[in-house]
């Protein structure tokens, strides 16, 4: 047994320090807006909550539920992250799978071209401009359409696939009469769990997060995804909600904390899909980057 020296000990008690006060700035501002959702709103307007709750009131939770237009906005995420990342994975893993065989000519020029994009872009008035001229402006498509594929998560899956699963099995299935779809959904796919997983993460995160498409594209306010109406929620006090209170000092309490029962409300879904994908996740993403 190999004893650690006295460098090696400080330079471990070094990192589990820092370790742990990483966690601690982290889970701080969850456990500070749990607190503030669920304090007696009093306390919340004073600004007497820094750590754990201070009373208890449930107010909040129940005027942000009953009110329709949030439960709309939800509705709309999840669709657009739903059908947002079916689409994603759809196109990323067929593009990945062609462009990941080596006897396709054009896969190396493809792949130029794919990577040029993640350095350059038209920017926001051609995507504009296309997509008026594709007639899906004001629609739900507008969502999903201008980012169904991303160039990093193409060259991650098109990496995983190239270097975990080996030639001989394709051209093994190949010799047996199984067309390319075929070898894709019954080889490919089974053996590409974490990688998928990973992509799914990483595109559901991305549309259930996104509300910068929703307010270019998206003037309907029916349409709109759950981020927006947070945004606008977190920007002004939202007398539609509070309405029904009449004490002023109520009004502006209720006010307050509606915004982070509003947060806990948006983010809740992923942080609890998150914990069933981390064994994925850091397979995936570390076989991925082995090479390009």
């Amino acid at each position: 047994m190999v004893r650690e020296s006295a460098g090696d000990r400080i330079f471990h008690t070094c990192i589990v320090l820092f370790c742990g006060f990483a966690i601690v700035i982290t889970l701080y501002p969850f456990v500070y807006v749990l607190s503030m959702y669920i304090s007696n709103p009093r306390h919340v307007l004073d600004q007497s909550v820094w750590l754990y709750p201070k009373g208890l009131s449930v107010k909040a939770y129940r005027i942000v539920l009953s009110n329709p237009e949030i439960w709309r906005s939800y509705y709309n995420t999840v669709w657009y992250a739903t059908v947002g990342t079916i689409l994603n994975l759809i196109l990323t893993i067929t593009s990945a799978y062609a462009l990941s065989r080596p006897k396709f000519f054009l896969r190396k020029h493809i792949m130029l071209f794919i990577a040029f994009t993640m350095f350059f872009s038209g920017g926001l008035i051609p995507l504009f401009i296309i997509v008026r001229k594709l007639g899906i402006y004001n629609t739900r498509l507008a969502m999903i359409l201008p980012t169904a594929v991303s160039a990093w998560n193409l060259i991650i899956a098109r990496t995983f696939l190239s270097t975990n699963v080996p030639e001989t099995m394709h051209e093994s299935a190949f010799m047996d009469g199984a067309g390319e779809l075929q070898i894709l959904v019954r080889i490919y796919l089974p053996l590409s769990k974490p990688i998928i997983a990973v992509l799914a993460l990483y595109y559901a995160v991305g549309h259930w997060n996104a509300y910068f498409n929703a307010l270019i594209f998206l003037p309907n306010r029916d349409l709109q995804p759950l981020q927006l109406y947070l945004v606008r929620i977190l920007t002004q006090y939202s007398n539609e909600l509070v309405g029904d209170i009449n004490i002023t000092i109520d009004r502006s309490a209720y006010g307050v904390q509606l915004k982070y029962a509003a947060i806990i409300f948006t983010i809740l879904p992923i942080i609890c899909v998150y914990p069933f994908l981390q064994k994925y996740f850091v397979k995936g993403v570390m076989i991925g980057a082995l090479k390009g």
